[in-house]
């Protein structure tokens, strides 16, 4: 009497090394591009400096990452340094400091900044700690509602609002969160 076994699958032969290689590296990449190019598009992304506006806060060939995600639920501040589309060329990016909110007057009187608004209707000195050299034109200027003031911290050195007038907010792309170059100059939240 013969009993009939199932027969079992033969084994999978195995992969070629190359070709199992292979194969990680276009998952590894496919992973790799899922995860990167979301997290570049809309939470950070890369920025070197170029210019010498904001020095000595930032000299050219520094290299930034930018958070794009926090002023998407909050407003940018007095004081933070922000990278913005040039509102003359939506191609060409820059970095400034905001000066003046939505709705404020500024006043500059021989290179002093001077900030009208509702908590002081006479104006107050802003005091700018991080400005080397002042230039010392005067200007004024009301701002709108989403509309901002910013200047360069080289102030002698800066194409900014006093040449080409407000920004507005949806130009803004995001604040520097850290400085990765040069190493001797590696700095979370750079320019607070």
């Amino acid at each position: 009497m013969s009993i009939d076994l199932p027969q079992t699958p033969p084994p999978p032969q195995p992969r070629s090394s190359a070709s199992s290689f292979l194969l990680d590296v276009i998952r590894f990449a496919f992973i790799a591009l899922i995860i990167v190019i979301p997290f570049r598009i809309f939470i950070a992304q890369p920025f070197i400096v170029n210019g010498q506006s904001m020095a000595p806060t930032f000299d050219t060939g520094e290299y930034l990452i930018v958070d794009q995600l926090s002023y998407q639920f909050s407003d940018p501040n007095r004081g933070d340094v922000i990278v913005f589309r040039s509102p003359r060329n939506h191609s060409v990016y820059f970095i400034k400091r905001i000066i003046g909110l939505p709705g404020e007057t500024i006043e500059i009187q021989r290179g002093r900044v001077i900030i009208h608004n509702n908590t002081y209707p006479d104006g107050i000195r802003l005091d700018e700690p991080y400005v080397e050299h002042i230039d010392n034109g005067s200007f004024q200027a009301t701002l709108k509602n989403n509309e901002y003031f910013v200047m360069g911290d080289n102030r002698q050195a800066s194409s900014d609002s006093r040449s080409w007038g407000a920004l507005e907010k949806s130009l803004i792309q995001g604040r520097p969160i850290l400085r990765l170059f040069p190493l001797t100059h590696l700095d979370l939240l750079p320019g607070t």
